[in-house]
């Protein structure tokens, strides 16, 4: 089973591939543990069915992270009154 090295304490421990990740993940320890499982993969050292269960704990990951960064741009779009501007632009204008 690929165990991903936790180093984001504010997470804690990640559930193993067969559990959901908590909704309270940040982003940061998410995308960590996705790196990990992406060089376990790269490494050749896992087996068949190992390497099946790091796909899908990726793909978790992956989602996981994707939805923290739609909510972020959410938020972003409220900050700026339902406008989501490119940031050239926005340095543009503030000249």
């Amino acid at each position: 089973m690929v165990r991903p090295r936790a180093t984001d304490t504010d997470a804690g421990a990640m559930p193993q591939s067969s559990r959901q990740i908590p909704a309270d993940t940040k982003f940061e320890a998410a995308l960590q543990y996705l790196e990990q499982v992406v060089r376990d993969m790269e490494s050749g050292q896992l087996s068949l069915e190992d390497s099946i269960a790091a796909y899908h704990r990726g793909s978790e990951l992956l989602r996981h992270c994707q939805s923290q960064l739609c909510r972020a741009e959410q938020q972003i779009q409220i900050l700026e009154d339902g406008l989501l501007r490119d940031y050239e632009e926005s340095r543009e204008e503030n000249r």
